[in-house]
């Protein structure tokens, strides 16, 4: 299992880059290798991704999710993976905006990109791209406000 950590400060409101990270089909145009992603209910999505050349689909559900705070989601099947991302107002027009992935690969692809440390480089490069994507258009490209509660253990 590796975890990849990646924190930007990305120069817009809380409000806005929280809304567009909601968008989930948008993400193939900052993400590399996110060839598709399909919203199929509120906490339910299906990306298609490339790793190294190899396309994989898999199911994600969102598992938590609060409005400008956090949004946490786990695989459902595929390569297993969870994840949170979280939002920090630093003031009116500035937010943190921090990734956390926990991946275990699966299969020798996506082994050897965790090995060569090419996982954790797409994973913060994208990061990265979503700041310079919501930075460039100055709102977001959508939003969704729904509050989803943590699993009850």
């Amino acid at each position: 299992m590796s975890t990849v950590i990646e924190a930007v400060d990305v120069h817009v409101p809380v409000a806005t880059a929280y809304n567009q990270w909601t968008q989930f089909e948008s993400f193939p145009q900052f993400m590399h290798g996110v060839d598709r992603i399909e919203q199929l209910d509120d906490t339910h999505t299906r990306w298609t991704v490339d790793i190294a050349g190899a396309t994989r689909t898999f199911d994600a559900t969102i598992t938590e999710q609060h409005p400008e705070e956090r949004i946490a989601w786990k695989s459902d099947d595929g390569p297993q993976h969870a994840g949170v991302v979280t939002f920090h107002r630093l003031d009116d027009s500035t937010t943190r905006v921090t990734v956390q992935m926990d991946i275990d690969p699966d299969g020798f692809v996506e082994n050897i990109a965790d090995k060569t440390g090419v996982l954790d480089r797409r994973i913060k490069g994208d990061v990265r791209r979503f700041k310079d994507f919501i930075e460039s258009r100055g709102s977001e490209t959508g939003a969704w406000r729904g509050d989803v509660d943590r699993p009850k253990p």
